[in-house]
């Protein structure tokens, strides 16, 4: 992938993906950018700015066609039909995983569940649940590169130890431990650089009730000078 494809950019790729998957599906054939801004609440200007980092361009009276966008945003964003990949923890997190239906349309689909607890082998999921120990050779024998992380905090550092000995060379990573992943590498030897997204559901709370209140407070101040700009 072009090294100008940054984070957030990947991000707005990939839900554009999922949208022009949608319109297709609707028997659409041509799109505009200001669609599409819309879709995901971003200006036809950034659309059409990602577009011409990756190479694509169109017509300001035609648009872009439907089915070439999906075929370079999947060959950009190197995605196969499916992309297999596995959950390591059978916990809340894990099951709830496991069993949320929305991953197929996304092309991902979790063939595997880890966890140590034997009473949770057999816990009526479509998807095989394994004892930990099953984990490298599971990763392996299936080429799986990327896993969610859903395990206890007390035990995080050492299943993550785990999964990149195996192979794993993408983790999110739902505990509440933040992980990193350079001196795992270094620690096994990988030949790859791994990378970890943790994420922190609390904190995502919490940045989300300052903003909230940010947002009272600035309309509060507004507010309040206009009630006096009357008064004078």
């Amino acid at each position: 992938m072009d090294d100008k494809v940054h984070r957030p950019m990947v991000l707005r790729l990939a839900r554009y993906l999922r949208v022009l998957r949608d319109l297709k599906g609707l028997g659409l054939v041509k799109v505009f950018s200001n669609n599409l801004g819309d879709a995901i609440g971003a200006t036809p200007a950034v659309v059409r700015k990602d577009f011409s980092v990756i190479g694509i361009t169109g017509n300001k009276r035609g648009g872009y066609t439907i089915d070439d966008l999906i075929a370079t945003l999947t060959e950009v964003l190197g995605k196969k039909e499916f992309e297999d990949i596995v959950v390591v923890g059978c916990g809340r997190i894990g099951t709830a995983l496991i069993n949320y239906q929305g991953f197929a349309r996304e092309g991902i689909r979790i063939i595997g569940c880890f966890d140590t607890d034997e009473d949770r082998l057999d816990c009526g999921s479509s998807v095989p649940v394994l004892l930990m120990g099953d984990l490298p050779e599971f990763v392996r024998e299936h080429n799986i590169e990327v896993a969610v992380l859903a395990v206890p905090d007390h035990v995080a550092t050492d299943v993550f130890e785990l999964m990149v000995d195996a192979g794993i060379r993408g983790v999110l990573n739902f505990t509440g431990v933040e992980l990193k992943c350079g001196t795992a590498c270094e620690d096994f030897g990988c030949t790859e650089e791994c990378t970890v997204y943790n994420v922190n559901i609390g904190l995502e709370i919490e940045n989300l009730i300052y903003l909230i209140r940010l947002k009272r407070d600035a309309a509060d101040s507004e507010a309040a000078d206009d009630d006096a700009k009357e008064g004078a």
